[in-house]
């Protein structure tokens, strides 16, 4: 008799976890401003998917890692990714009202109390990595590996790069690589640092790491290009903001170059890849990550 959890249970689980954890950010000790504690606990339990924190225990599991250890890191990539919606949602930046069908964090609490609590959340995330080492007994230089590569990945180089890309990219994107471009740093970066930080708990082998930056690499880039086609053709109930909405921004996507059933394509062919790179890494049990691509592929929001 097989007693696997199924993929949506595995995951509610985790998220459970994580949601009990992210509520208890700071420890008893530390006086935080309560305004500031709101601010920051309103965004981190607005009820995201948790994708990112999941694919860092996922991919700890199949190199045989410790479920408890990779949590302190799963959790601090929730707060990395989260600071960035809180100020990408700003009126200097993307300038929007709803993020996950609720009003945005500058709406309720101002925009000076949204730019600190992201401020906050991104270097509360640092504190959060280190409590692997602290807590769990993992070796400080795969702590420091993490430490160095969220840095980079979520940094100039990374994600903030892409985001500035994209602004740019406002004023008229003329090719696809430039598109890529910005989806590859904007939201594939903390894709693969999130698996690469799980591999780096689990003491995984540099082969193995470089397997689980590439599938974050393509699992990534599928995400961004699902959104892409969700904006056009998804349930405006599921997704929790207005459908078409790059449309009416005149966003370039990847359906307006390439044609809205290529998009899907191209989304099956990365997924692919992705699947056949993790299979052939040679790890412990590569079984939730195959299933969490496959979920990936199939979301509606």
């Amino acid at each position: 008799m097989n007693n696997r959890q199924p993929i949506n249970q595995y995951m509610n689980e985790i998220c459970d976890r994580l949601d009990s954890e992210l509520t208890n950010l700071f420890p008893p000790s530390w006086k935080v401003p309560e305004t500031l504690h709101k601010s920051m606990s309103y965004s981190l339990m607005a009820g995201g998917k948790r994708m990112r924190p999941l694919l860092v225990i996922a991919a700890c599991e199949a190199g045989g890692g410790s479920r408890d250890a990779a949590i302190p890191v799963a959790c601090a990539v929730e707060m990395v990714h989260t600071y960035s919606l809180v100020h990408d949602d700003l009126p200097a930046m993307d300038d929007d009202d709803y993020r996950r069908g609720k009003p945005t964090n500058h709406k309720v609490f101002g925009e000076a109390s949204a730019i600190l609590a992201g401020d906050a959340l991104l270097t509360h995330a640092f504190y959060s990595i280190i409590q692997a080492s602290r807590q769990f007994g993992v070796p400080a230089e795969r702590v420091l590996s993490i430490v160095e590569d969220l840095a980079e990945y979520a940094g100039p180089r990374g994600m903030v790069g892409g985001q500035v890309a994209d602004m740019e990219g406002e004023q008229g994107l003329t090719t696809l690589e430039q598109l890529e471009y910005i989806h590859l740093h904007k939201t594939s970066d903390l894709i693969m640092f999130s698996l690469m930080a799980g591999g780096h708990i689990a003491g995984c082998t540099e082969a193995q790491i470089e397997s689980l930056r590439t599938f974050g690499h393509h699992i990534g880039l599928a995400f961004q290009i699902q959104d892409d086609i969700l904006d056009l053709v998804g349930d405006e109930s599921k997704l929790g903001k207005p459908v078409q909405s790059d449309v009416k921004q005149e966003k370039v996507t990847y359906p307006y170059f390439i044609g809205l059933d290529p998009s899907r394509r191209e989304v099956e062919r990365l997924t692919a890849e992705a699947k056949r790179v993790i299979t052939e890494g040679n790890f412990n049990d590569p079984s939730r990550l195959l299933e969490i691509a496959d979920f990936l592929m199939a979301r509606d929001h």
